[in-house]
């Protein structure tokens, strides 16, 4: 059987679907570690951490260099050994500069005292989430919610885990490479989610253009009656929580509310890698393997990089430019934020880094809507995507909640569909933000 949802995209062309081939068959290479990482504050969603570490310190890699002040927070981890010779605002993915750790490597790679293996069994349930909290694991399929907090809010909640493989949206293809390279890591983290969690079945949701994947997974989960593979059709947004949990359970997570409302908790692949290696060796979340891919890349390929890496490295790496970029994103083209400088680091969240060139920059001016429901069609979430493009313009924000603006998801398949190339996503955001804005300001009063 092979699982699906309502509604969607699918991206690509005949020849090339997902706009993959560049870099699906690219085996993962370790990237040499730069001569300086720049660590933000601020790599997760929640209270940025706050640094324990000043100018001068010398630091070993894997120790604690900020800690979580917050329980919606996570800390963050020394990616090289080396000496702290900054604590200041750098600029960050998100546009803006944040508080930074900067590191200057003495390429000794030396691992801090706390890196060790630890007894997963000998553990009680609340040592277990803490040493998830103290690794700095966050959610790798971009979200970077805390992973403590997701299992705690889940405990006595939720009876399915679900590992996120579906990695549907166009040119990633980190996850697909981490299936393919070291499945174990997955399934381990997996099987110590279930644990965890307590709960009766842990399911592999894969994308179908990954069944190349699905012989050694089905090896490795054999003989355990609580795990399974579900093999999925093809299709954006397949690995939104929504979508997925629709498409392998049948269960409907209800509006403005969370998987754990539908009894289920989603982790990313690379999630679950990093709850097996925080037990395993001890070491936090120090790296990511990141997706560096566009036309305007010379040489793309799956780097295996150290959190703090400026960007401008990965691309050295593949070769640099080999037509001047016109659009450079962190992240996935439906869903990722534009950039402006290759000065940004590699941080917890980040699975690709695309940049593109040429006539792929399709903008036009003032585009118009020709009321065509290309948008109505596409949207995975069943709303209306032209009416709350009309009402958020408008600044009607009751009405624009009304028709469901609050549930986007934000995935941008009604933009991709738009024959006018109405941006719409932008336009939602904006919206959400107004409507967020008016509410904190009624809540003051």
């Amino acid at each position: 059987m092979v699982y699906t949802f309502r509604g969607g995209i699918h991206p690509g062309t005949h020849a090339d679907p997902g706009f993959k081939s560049a870099t699906n068959t690219k085996p993962i290479e370790a990237m040499k570690a730069p001569e300086q990482v720049i660590l933000p504050v601020s790599m997760h969603i929640g209270a940025p951490a706050s640094p324990i570490v000043k100018v001068g310190d010398i630091v070993d890699m894997g120790q604690m260099v900020a800690e979580a002040p917050a329980p919606v927070c996570a800390p963050v981890h020394a990616s090289v050994s080396g000496k702290v010779i900054a604590v200041e605002p750098r600029l960050h993915g998100n546009g803006s500069k944040v508080l930074s750790i900067v590191i200057e490597n003495d390429f000794e790679d030396r691992l801090h005292e706390s890196v060790h293996p630890y007894d997963f069994e000998a553990m009680t349930n609340e040592e277990r989430i803490e040493h998830i909290r103290t690794g700095g694991i966050v959610g790798h399929g971009g979200a970077t919610f805390p992973t403590h907090i997701k299992i705690q809010s889940g405990i006595g909640k939720v009876d399915t885990v679900i590992i996120n493989g579906a990695e549907c949206e166009p040119y990633i293809t980190s996850d697909h490479r981490l299936l393919l390279e070291h499945p174990e890591d997955m399934v381990e983290g997996l099987k110590l989610l279930v644990k965890i969690l307590g709960v009766k079945q842990g399911l592999i949701g894969i994308e179908e253009n990954k069944s190349d994947t699905y012989a050694k997974i089905e090896e490795l989960i054999a003989g355990d009656p609580t795990l399974k593979l579900c093999p999925l059709k093809c299709r954006y947004p397949q690995g939104a929580e929504k979508q997925l949990i629709n498409a392998v359970t049948g269960r409907e997570v209800p509006s403005g509310k969370l998987p754990a409302d539908a009894g289920c908790a989603v982790f990313n692949v690379d999630t679950a890698g990093a709850i097996y290696r925080r037990f395993a060796t001890g070491m936090p979340v120090v790296r990511r393997i990141v997706t560096v891919s566009g036309s305007a890349v010379a040489n793309p390929k799956n780097l295996e990089v150290r959190v703090g890496t400026p960007m401008e490295k990965l691309i050295d790496e593949c070769g640099g430019f080999k037509e001047a970029p016109n659009k450079l994103l962190m992240g996935g083209p439906m869903m990722g934020v534009a950039q402006y400088s290759l000065d940004i680091p590699v941080m917890k969240g980040t699975n690709a880094f695309l940049a593109f060139c040429g006539e792929e920059d399709k903008r036009v001016e003032e585009p118009q809507c020709i009321r065509c429901g290309k948008c109505i069609n596409a949207c995975p979430m069943h709303l209306l995507p032209i009416f709350m493009n009309v009402y958020g313009k408008a600044e009607d924000l009751d009405t624009a909640v009304e028709v469901g603006v609050l549930d986007c998801i934000e995935c941008g398949s009604c933009s991709y569909e738009c024959p006018a190339r109405i941006p719409l996503v932008q336009q939602f955001r904006l919206t959400k933000g107004q409507i967020m804005a008016h509410r904190a300001a009624q809540a003051k009063k």
